[in-house]
């Protein structure tokens, strides 16, 4: 099975299943001297892990990080990153009535029919909870942009027909995490809430979409054509579970725009540097950044899994059942699916600058963690 990397220079390799013995990731291509703890991890993984709220799963997942290598006296040593995640609260019984009756609109009977087997507790491989993986490597690409100067958020912008009236990049710095939604507009959240809670109480679900922006990327990344900075950050939104729709800029409302309205004209700011004047591109003219914040939105359906009643066939009894799926599952996704965005477009970014030479590839910036000329066996590390 293929398809478990992401990236090119800063490499994510994940493996596990959801109600496997644990998760893990390893992360190649993060440069030497990064200071690096479990806990600057931890904060992103609390943010996505089951079991924070009303509107989440009731999984009981503490999600707790564990450094298995490339990190000495907490700093990174340029080696691969192993990172482990335990499954503490697995139950895979519950799934046994569909181990060869698919579930509704699940990877069950695509993964079967290509592989012809399949690990059929929760899914296997094809849940969110491989996310956890993503999360946990994008806490590293963030730390390595913060210190190049690129901070990225993302809120959750609209849930069903409930919409929030667009924010500031300050506001959602600000606000997101204090709801349990994570709008940064509380009286949308608010509405939001009670919409999820409404179909909860129903056994269904509800979709909804997270917005993402990122300042103080450079110029210059990217390239025209397949390796376009929004061809891969395509790729990576559309890769997160539940994922129908990825766009930037105008998105979707470009097809309502003349061509002269849309044209971002340019002008010079106060460095006497060409800049748009609008920004509608979302950052992205030609498949290269310029310099001005990204910003788009990913779509995510309703989750899969709800308590009600749905029709199945059994391909080995060629009997059509009525089941329901039993489980801990979440009502929506877009509330938890908000540090996973932000990981992906951090690891989208960090690729590029890798690749872009704005960040060393060999070690970061600075002296703390690092050897000098004289190192030599006996002396490890000269302060």
């Amino acid at each position: 099975m293929n398809g478990n990397s992401f990236g090119r220079l800063f490499q994510v390799t994940t493996f596990g299943e959801s109600h496997g013995e644990a998760m893990g990731v390893t992360v190649s291509g993060c440069p030497a001297g990064l200071e690096l703890s479990e806990e600057d991890i931890q904060g992103d993984l609390d943010r996505r892990k089951p079991g924070q709220s009303k509107i989440s799963t009731s999984r009981g997942e503490p999600d707790d990080v564990e450094i298995k290598s490339g990190v000495q006296d907490g700093y990174t040593t340029g080696t691969p990153i192993g990172m482990v995640i335990q499954n503490k609260d697995a139950r895979s019984g519950k799934y046994e009535p569909f181990i060869t009756a698919p579930r509704p609109s699940h990877g069950d009977f695509t993964y079967s029919a290509k592989f012809g087997t399949r690990n059929w507790g929760g899914g296997g491989r094809s849940s969110a909870r491989e996310t956890v993986n993503w999360v946990a490597a994008g806490a590293i690409a963030k730390k390595l942009l913060a210190q190049a100067g690129i901070e990225l958020k993302a809120h959750v912008n609209q849930i069903g027909d409930i919409e929030a009236p667009e924010v500031s990049f300050e506001q959602m710095l600000e606000h997101s995490e204090e709801n349990d939604v994570r709008c940064a507009d509380s009286d949308a959240a608010a509405e939001m809430q009670e919409l999820i809670e409404d179909y909860q109480e129903r056994g269904d679900s509800i979709g909804g979409s997270i917005y993402f922006e990122a300042r103080g990327v450079p110029r210059g990344l990217g390239a025209p054509r397949f390796d376009s900075l929004e061809a891969r950050l395509g790729q990576a939104m559309m890769s997160v579970p539940a994922t129908t729709a990825f766009e930037f800029g105008l998105g979707r409302d470009a097809r309502e725009v003349s061509g002269y309205d849309r044209n971002d004209h340019w002008e010079f700011d106060e460095n006497d540097e060409p800049v748009p004047a609008e920004n509608d591109h979302g950052g992205l003219q030609g498949g290269i950044s310029s310099g001005e914040p990204i910003y788009g939105e990913v779509t995510l359906h309703a989750p899969t899994s709800i308590p009600k009643t749905q029709q199945t066939v059994d391909w080995e009894t060629e009997e059509v059942k009525e089941e329901k799926v039993i489980g801990r599952h979440d009502p929506v996704l877009p509330p938890r699916g908000v540090p996973v965005v932000e990981s992906m477009l951090a690891l989208t970014l960090v690729d590029f600058m890798l690749l872009g030479g704005r960040i060393n590839p060999d070690r970061v910036d600075g002296d703390v963690g690092q050897y000098d000329t004289d190192y030599h066996p006996s002396s490890p590390r000269n302060e």
